[in-house]
């Protein structure tokens, strides 16, 4: 019986301390299986890869994490990668062909590994003249910012994106611009002129300046609301006095202790005058959309937006690279790369 085929992969069976300090180098892990892929299946050998904080958040998150997760697991949801096998009757894509996207939840056969099965409608092709970092970049934060801002916003509609310099904030002021929306966005002190580069027409210093009080000072005039940091706790009640009656908060970030889990469901259940809001509120859930993929590819292919990377690492520094991550000082996404093109 030949032997099963094994690849090189950043592995981890416990999280105890902080996932980066429990990762081991693998250089003959067990590949997934690709024996007989199923039609919408296809292995991918990955390049480079983006890390998100799901990465680790969900790991050590003890209950989920077992109930999700086999061990020993590879993390990583986002990659950019070779084609390397189609399943039987594909005619989309093609051995070499290069890819991008992500694993719609996480896998014990995440993108830390050199190989992925990857699911179609998360996979689409990189478009000519994108780079491979750039086509790993889009992945999570890209597909988030898409689904948080795209279904809620016409040409000249106001938007607030409460965190405009991190991975997804990056994504959702571009987005937004690329829609002909005005945006108003807030970024710790360092950040103001990078969020003015990416096309914010005004940004709030969180740490010189009230948000919610700058924010009210306009009146409600604003059509949405992205929290991608979820501080600070009181904005969704105070949204009233900003947001207009018809608009809408969407909230990406933000993890509720079990003493905030009750406020939570309020916004969602109760009407205002049962103590729930009196503006809609949306806990973004992110799925894989093919066509929301293919369409960021192209804004990219255009030049009408650029994904920001913050730094890269080569593969033996995966561990620092989510020190980096962990540290939430990173302007943009985090890349990993996993194999030579």
């Amino acid at each position: 019986m030949a032997e099963a085929p094994t690849m090189k992969a950043w592995q981890y069976s416990s999280t105890a301390g902080g996932l980066e300090n429990n990762l081991t180098l693998n250089p003959s892990a067990p590949q997934p299986n690709s024996y007989d892929l199923a039609k919408d299946q296809i292995l991918v050998e990955v390049l480079s890869m983006s890390l998100n904080p799901v990465d680790y958040k969900l790991p050590e998150t003890p209950v989920l994490s077992r109930l999700l997760l086999s061990y020993p697991a590879v993390p990583g949801l986002d990659y950019c990668g070779k084609v390397v096998k189609t399943p039987r009757g594909n005619d989309s894509l093609a051995i070499g062909d290069i890819v991008f996207g992500r694993h719609g939840m996480p896998t014990q056969f995440g993108t830390l590994g050199q190989y992925i099965v990857a699911q179609r409608e998360g996979c689409v092709l990189v478009p000519k003249g994108v780079d491979v970092d750039s086509a790993a970049a889009i992945g999570t934060a890209g597909i988030t910012a898409f689904q948080s801002v795209v279904p809620n916003v016409t040409k000249g509609s106001k938007v607030f994106i409460n965190g405009g310099s991190g991975g997804c904030g990056t994504w959702c002021i571009q987005i937004a611009k690329t829609l002909g929306c005005h945006v108003t966005a807030s970024c710790s002190t360092p950040n103001v002129e990078l969020c003015k580069e990416l096309g914010a027409d005004d940004v709030i210093d969180y740490k010189t300046t009230d948000v919610a009080y700058a924010l009210s000072s306009q009146g409600a005039v604003f059509d949405l609301l992205v929290d991608n940091v979820g501080t600070p706790k009181d904005l969704y009640d105070k949204s009233e006095h900003f947001l207009k009656p018809s608009g809408k908060y969407v909230e990406v970030a933000g993890d509720p202790g079990p003493g905030e889990v009750p406020g939570l469901m309020k916004k969602y259940l109760l009407p205002s005058f049962l103590g729930g809001g009196s503006r809609s509120f949306q806990k973004l859930m992110v799925g894989n959309k093919h066509s929301d993929f293919v369409r960021l590819g192209k804004w990219v292919q255009e030049g009408k937006m650029k994904p920001l990377i913050d730094s890269t690492y080569p593969y033996e520094d995966a561990p620092k690279a989510f020190e980096k991550l962990r540290s939430r000082r990173a302007k943009g996404n985090i890349i990993v790369h996993v194999m030579k093109e």
